[in-house]
């Protein structure tokens, strides 16, 4: 017997309960340093004190990393504790405690094998599971392997047929995971198939087990299932559709999409008009997918063209106008699912549809004025429509606000505005020959008709000369801005530009247009195939 020291006797005091403890929880018991509670641990099961677990103990350790998800290592220890009288073994909560041997030493500690020896050894003793190749060295680090030693030498015995390894699969090559290549055991005594079978379904389990508590691997397996699912109604998956699924940032759904492609070859990109990016499954039908691809372009002419730029263009542009020079006013704002949407955009609410729209309408800005403490304040409703405006728009305009749970009213004569509501409707330019025929047989014109329903009219040359007033040269006018912008947002900062430094307009539209050249290019190349496209439908 050898003679304790404090070491040892401190740690037989903690032992002395009977339970079993690793040398982490001994250490934290005591407050003595690791080396020297190892050293002495091993001391005291040499010389009959205590009782080591014939077995080492594999525990995974999850530690959440804020924005890059849950992390997860594989940790191996043994347990120790107090030697009862008499006694060489004992069984206790489900693992047998030994008496010192040389066949219970750990391998770790004597190296007495390779390390790919070790390695496939660990792999054959786990063979009912799949581990990524950081655990196998986490486990295995006291034996001296290191992430690079695990691949080195399983990747000789897959060569074997011994072991199925996997990653994420392009048509360059493969690639590893973030926690490193997928690795697991393949039985020999099993059929080929069945085995290799066998243990392709272990990696998936894997997988699956990762997604739940790894952020990334979760949105690839959105990503996936929202492909398939667009696939099997006959439809192409959009990028901005799958990031609305995954309602991440524009950064995030780039990476995710990336992995599942590379990770699911079935999954198939295409491009349409070599700008717009779709996904379909590669199950889908030839014939069904060409049906597919003549709809997106279809929609895509008509949404994504020239027209439909400049007219939300158009409502930015007012809406700037509107926002800089109304004074004393509180806006109404809505959070919308499309983050891109201005919040100042409102949706209301329908009792009754209108021209098509059922259930809820969109107005382009909503603001309250109040004159004084003791006045009723007045509600201003904005409605913005780039092209010639006529009296069914305005009579549109007219029908929501009065058929609107927010606007509207029911009262004797019939569904009203409410009181102290007044529809602004802006519109690029007013058909001036248009007027409108009254009971009498009189006619009125339409700015007259519009005041008569409580309606105000804006245009654009209303907004041309607070840009002359403001020093802006004649050669730049709110429409041009709206047709060079490629987006709303860049109108806003057009306008904000030329507001703050009216001198330097005819710089900033210059270069406004070089950078938008591609813009351009593609909205000529989407109207000539438009043009194609309906000459041979007639």
């Amino acid at each position: 017997m050898l003679r304790l020291g404090v070491v040892q006797k401190n740690i037989l005091n903690v032992l002395e309960d009977g339970k079993s403890r690793s040398s982490r929880e001994i250490v934290e018991k005591t407050g003595l340093a690791s080396s020297s509670i190892g050293d002495a641990l091993r001391r005291l099961w040499q010389d009959g004190y205590v009782l080591r677990s014939d077995k080492p103990i594999y525990k995974v350790n999850r530690a959440f990393k804020g924005r890059a998800g849950i992390s997860s290592n594989l940790r191996t220890y043994y347990l120790y504790m107090l030697r009862p009288f008499g006694e060489k073994s004992i069984w206790a909560n489900g693992n047998r405690f030994v008496s010192y041997a040389k066949k219970y030493l750990d391998v770790r500690g004597r190296k007495l094998q390779s390390k790919a020896k070790i390695v496939v050894e660990f792999l054959k003793k786990n063979k009912d599971k799949a581990w990524y190749s950081t655990e196998i060295a986490d486990a295995l680090k006291e034996n001296g392997i290191k992430p690079s030693d695990v691949m080195t030498n399983v990747r000789r015995y897959e060569k074997k047929g011994l072991v199925y390894i996997r990653g994420y699969r392009s048509d360059y090559g493969e690639s590893p995971f973030r926690e490193g290549y997928l690795i697991t055991w393949i039985e020999e005594e099993r059929p080929r198939e069945q085995a290799l079978e066998e243990a392709i379904q272990r990696t998936e389990d894997a997988l699956k087990a990762k997604a739940s508590t790894n952020q990334f691997m979760h949105r690839v397996h959105i990503v996936k299932d929202a492909i398939f699912e667009c696939s099997k109604l006959r439809d192409l998956a959009s990028f901005e559709y799958i990031k609305s699924k995954l309602d991440c940032s524009e950064h995030q759904a780039e990476g995710a999409i990336t992995r599942a492609l590379q990770l699911y070859p079935e999954l198939r990109e295409i491009k349409l008009f070599n700008a717009y990016r779709y996904y379909f499954h590669n199950s889908m039908p030839q014939d069904e997918l060409r049906a597919a691809i003549a709809m997106k372009e279809n929609y895509i002419r008509k949404v994504k063209g020239k027209a439909n730029r400049i007219g939300h263009n158009w409502e930015a542009a007012v809406g700037f106008f509107i926002d800089t020079l109304t004074t004393g006013a509180t806006f109404w704002s809505q959070k919308h699912r499309n983050e891109g949407m201005n919040e100042r955009r409102i949706t209301i609410h329908l009792v009754k549809s209108v021209s098509g729209r059922k259930y809820n309408a969109e107005v382009d800005r909503v603001w309250e004025v109040t004159p004084g403490p003791l006045l009723q304040s007045t509600t201003y409703v904005l409605e913005c429509k780039w092209g010639l405006v006529r009296k069914k728009d305005v009579d549109d305009f007219f029908n929501v606000l009065r058929w609107s749970k927010e606007f509207g009213v029911d009262t004797p004569d019939g569904r009203q505005i409410k009181q102290g509501v007044i529809g602004v409707f802006a519109g690029s330019a007013f058909d001036p020959k248009e007027t409108v025929k009254l009971i009498d047989e009189s006619k009125i014109s339409l700015a007259t008709y519009a005041a008569r329903m409580n309606i105000q009219l804006l245009k654009a040359s209303d907004f041309n000369e607070k840009l002359m007033i403001r020093g802006c040269t004649k050669k730049i006018s709110v429409q041009k801005i709206c047709k060079i912008a490629k987006d709303e947002n860049e109108v806003r900062e057009v306008l904000e530009s030329v507001w703050k430094n009216p001198e330097k307009t005819e710089k900033i539209i210059e270069e406004v247009i070089e950078r938008n050249k591609n813009v351009y290019e593609l909205e000529k190349m989407l109207e000539k195939t438009n043009g194609q496209f309906y000459g041979k439908q007639h």
